[in-house]
């Protein structure tokens, strides 16, 4: 653990990356004559000199990663990528300062979407750019995280999904790197073609890239104060909760579509109760507002198809302003921040998956109480779980709703009424973004919130981003010892 070398240049790596994607809001704010493209490239430059220092300064003839050095190096890179991040909106014409422009930039990187910017729609094409390609990257970099990294960590359960697609993936692709390029390149596609949909239905070129790399991140950044609410298209908001619907099913389930297992889609236990809980939930919303708006049931429809799915998913557009939803309406609307997708997608929340292992469980203890003699296996996309598996998801409930008890008492203390800090809480561990309320509700956003209660919530963003655990090993003891 003591050798830090690989994990400074995989980080340098990083930043390079992270160099060269600056150089696109850079090119935007070039050829519309903003003198922000000046910013730009000089953080590129910083940027990608920091990473050419780490990368060529660390490497190594054999660069192998050991567990621990596994785990602080997706913590620190999550970090520092969001911290260089936030260097544009400091030294841009956005000026915020560096609290603002950290909570922003976590906001994108983990794809919760949270803003303190107030007036949207008169920023630089630059500045937009780059929040959305925060998400975007965000998006991706999570689900190769899903797959390829906390399965291997034993997170939170996660150690199914890679139980799960292991064997039936492996038979076609066998090496790591090949699994990454495809979901890379699936992910690709189905931005283009987000994109693609946006236009023809009458989003503008530059609204529709901006919507479709945080559509298919379940980011939720839009480039309009009033987010989909401005659009006012019902063809727009179907095409959105079609991909905001992509977005939230396993990445590795289009990856067997594709190559020949074509009914893996409707076999995933997973997906069918995340369709059948979107279904019911947009249902259950439909006659709520149908009766308490009084009206008619078209629009009924499309305002708890579209901001339902918005938030289930965690993407966090809206197209209606939900706190005139009824007591009813918001208490479904932060119920189901807690939900989430899928496993091995872009969402967020406590996932689906969790859900089903631990109601699953329940139903197993019940059964042994009856039938004390009987040996009862617990099942998933039906493989065995074992002990392990289950208590870990078991603890991961418990440090969920733990830490976001904890987060809501610290914004408490910052001048924030319940509900604010309440949903405020959910939103940030969930990375969701809109929270409940006047503050942070869906016509509000987070700029007049105190700045020590916006640490808070940057810190809650990370850890529920990164799974929890993945941050909460660090403070383990036996964690840094060889």
């Amino acid at each position: 653990m003591r050798d830090f070398r690989p994990i400074l240049n995989i980080l340098g790596l990083l930043l390079c990356i992270e160099s060269i994607a600056l150089l696109i809001p850079m090119f935007f704010d070039l050829i519309n004559n903003n003198q922000d493209w000046k910013q730009f490239f000089y953080i590129s430059c910083l940027t990608f000199l920091i990473g050419l220092v780490l990368y060529v300064g660390f490497k190594k003839e054999k660069m192998k990663i050991n567990l621990r050095q596994a785990f602080l190096l997706t913590i620190v890179s999550w970090f520092l990528i969001a911290l260089f991040g936030s260097l544009p909106f400091i030294y841009s014409s956005s000026s915020l300062h560096f609290t603002d422009a950290f909570f922003e930039s976590v906001s994108g990187i983990t794809t919760t979407g949270s803003t303190v910017i107030s007036n949207l729609d008169n920023l630089s094409e630059g500045i937009l750019i780059w929040r959305s390609l925060l998400q975007w990257f965000g998006g991706i970099g999570i689900i190769v995280l899903a797959i390829a990294i906390l399965p291997t960590l034993q997170i939170g359960g996660m150690q199914l999904l890679h139980m799960e697609h292991d064997d039936p993936y492996e038979k076609t692709i066998p090496k790591i790197n090949k699994f990454i390029i495809e979901i890379a390149s699936l992910y690709v596609s189905l931005t283009v073609l987000c994109f693609i949909f946006y236009y023809i239905f009458g989003m503008s070129a530059f609204d529709s890239l901006i919507h479709c790399m945080t559509t298919i991140s379940t980011g939720g950044f839009s480039n309009h104060s009033l987010s989909f609410e401005y659009f006012n298209s019902y063809s727009l908001e179907n095409i959105s909760v079609m991909f905001m619907v992509l977005g939230s099913l396993p990445f590795v389930i289009f990856i067997q579509f594709i190559h020949g297992q074509k009914m893996s889609i409707f076999k995933d236990d997973q997906v069918k109760l995340f369709l059948f809980l979107l279904i019911l939930i947009i249902f259950v919303t439909l006659v709520w507002l149908k009766n308490y708006l009084n009206i008619d049931w078209l629009q009924a429809l499309r305002l708890a198809t579209f901001n339902i799915t918005s938030i289930l998913t965690g993407t966090g557009y809206t197209s209606s302003n939900y706190n005139n939803w009824g007591g009813f309406g918001l208490i479904i609307i932060l119920m189901i921040m807690f939900i989430g997708g899928c496993a091995g997608s872009t969402t967020c929340g406590i996932k689906i998956f969790r859900f089903q292992i631990l109601f699953r469980g329940v139903r197993l203890q019940i059964k042994k109480l009856t039938q004390p003699h009987a040996v009862f296996l617990m099942k998933f996309n039906k493989k065995t779980v074992n002990e392990n598996t289950y208590t870990s998801i078991i603890s991961f409930f418990f440090i969920y709703i733990l830490l976001f008890i904890l987060s809501s008492i610290s914004l408490s203390f910052f001048e924030l009424d319940f509900l604010t800090a309440l949903s405020a809480s959910a939103s940030a561990i969930s990375n969701v973004g809109p929270g409940i309320g006047e503050i942070v509700g869906p016509n509000g956003n987070y700029s007049d919130i105190n700045n020590k209660a916006k640490w808070i919530l940057a810190i809650t963003m990370l850890i529920g981003r990164l799974e929890i655990f993945t941050i909460l090993v660090l403070f383990s003891k036996n964690f840094w010892r060889k």
